[in-house]
């Protein structure tokens, strides 16, 4: 997508366009869809998500296989859906040695701990799952440490056991995966978490075909929440990871509603003249934050009660204000304004509506939200001539471009402040990328079907 133009194109009744606001810099947020709504659950990956880039020093471990996982239909075996969420990460090199026998409990790893460290691993983790009826399973989970024992030469960090249907296996995988990567980093892991994008294909008929999908952060268990043979852009999802807000066009006039991901049942939520867009949540799930013109030539920020359906506005000026984001303790708001003759993020106070710029540092900021740490934003940014993606401290104002292909946009943080996906395009198609706050460890989410665009990565997971 062309960053240096497309705020908003309406269509009248006919199909005709009517409208549109053509500003050199800045898009407007919109989403669109259809009424089509499709839930197949696939367990397969359509995104072939691919290391990159990873940090040199990465902690080698065994990921061992885990007793009964080869009668699992998973797609993957449930160890390799742990080793590869590992791997995934940059910051492990989790191997599956070869082994004449089945390891099952941490205290037989313990026993052997000689023989491991000969392994020149760090750590090892096994696990047994047994069937218990009715489609259920027992599974337990061990994780060793071969070198932070205090009284004997090991270490077990992990030993649990867990009880789950065979529909939530691969759940229970990745969330072994944050178990690990929390005690092995002291961060909270976010495999159980989600990404929401757009899907972009051809019918048989050679017309675009777009669909709002929701799969694993690996990729697998894609789901569609919404089809249609408009486009679709901006998910944005709710502090719960239950519902996502986005904009529709199949009134031939933009409108806001929010969909349940799981049933696809949704209700609207503004329709009001001129452009409906941008929507944001609050932190506490209670409001959202939009881009509205009510028949202005440019858009304001906004506040919808979802409660009440009360309408706050928060910005009044002439300029084109966009973007809004909440900051962690829902008591201001970021948003891209070009009230200064070019798009610069704002911060305002919505308890007493006054507003300061943030940033000074490029030509071009826009698209920010912050991390959770509420001490830095990322954003798009462009110092010169190139678009990517960067993060800044706020307090000294320094920028630090976490990418450098200068063709980057719509950047999304992990829940952790970890890590950050975006839309980028290479080779010509539209590519999902994933770089590390500190720019070490990079990904790239290919779609095997189409070409992927506007990522939002999900809190985590109630």
């Amino acid at each position: 997508m062309n960053h240096l133009a497309i705020i908003g194109t309406f269509l009248c009744d006919e199909g005709k366009e009517i409208l549109m606001l053509n500003r050199h810099f800045l898009i407007i947020r919109l989403f669109l869809l259809g009424i089509c709504f499709s839930f197949a659950n696939n367990a397969y990956a359509v995104l072939d998500i691919e290391l990159t880039n990873g940090v040199t020093q990465s902690i080698p471990m065994a990921v061992l296989t885990f007793q009964g996982e080869n009668n699992l239909a998973l797609g993957q075996p449930f160890s390799a859906v742990i080793r590869h969420d590992l791997n995934l990460s940059g910051q492990f090199d989790a191997r599956n040695p070869s082994l004449r026998g089945e390891v099952g409990t941490p205290e037989a790893v313990a026993m052997n701990y000689q023989y491991w460290r000969g392994q020149s691993v760090d750590d090892v983790l096994v696990g047994r799952i047994q069937p218990v009826g009715f489609h259920r399973y027992q599974v337990m989970v061990g994780l060793v440490d071969l070198y932070r024992g205090t009284t004997a030469p090991t270490k077990i960090l992990i030993n649990e056991q867990f009880n789950v249907s065979d529909g939530d296996l691969r759940g229970l995988a990745h969330h072994i995966s944050d178990l690990v990567y929390e005690k092995l980093t002291g961060v909270k892991g976010i495999f159980s978490t989600r990404l929401a994008y757009v899907l972009v294909t051809q019918t048989l008929e050679g017309k675009k075909q777009y669909s709002l999908q929701v799969s694993d952060v690996d990729g697998y268990r894609p789901r569609s929440i919404l089809i249609s043979p408009q486009p679709i852009m901006s998910p944005s999802w709710s502090p719960d990871g239950k519902q996502v807000a986005y904009v529709s066009f199949e009134s031939k006039l933009p409108e806001i509603y929010i969909s349940n991901v799981t049933t696809g049942q949704r209700r609207k939520i503004t329709s009001f003249p001129g452009i409906n867009g941008a929507p944001e949540w609050s932190p506490d799930g209670s409001r959202l934050a939009v881009a509205l013109s009510m028949k202005q030539s440019n858009p304001n920020i906004y506040l919808i009660h979802l409660g009440t359906g009360q309408l706050t506005q928060i910005t009044r000026d002439n300029s084109i204000n966009t973007e809004p984001a909440f900051s962690p303790d829902g008591r201001s708001l970021i948003f891209t304004s070009d009230r200064g003759g070019r798009p610069q993020i704002y911060q305002v106070n919505l308890g007493t509506l006054e507003t300061k710029r943030v940033t000074f540092n490029g030509n071009y900021n826009a698209s920010a939200s912050f991390l959770p740490d509420a001490k830095n934003i990322v954003l798009l940014h462009r110092g010169d001539t190139l678009f990517n993606i960067a993060v800044m401290d706020l307090k000294n104002g320094t920028v630090k471009e976490l990418t450098k292909a200068g063709r980057d946009e719509s950047p999304s943080a992990a829940p952790n402040g970890k890590v950050i996906v975006y839309a980028t395009r290479v080779n010509g198609k539209g590519v999902l990328e994933m770089v590390s706050m500190d720019g070490n460890v990079q990904l790239r989410l290919p779609d095997l079907l189409g070409t992927v665009q506007e990522p939002a990565w999900s809190p985590y997971m109630s």
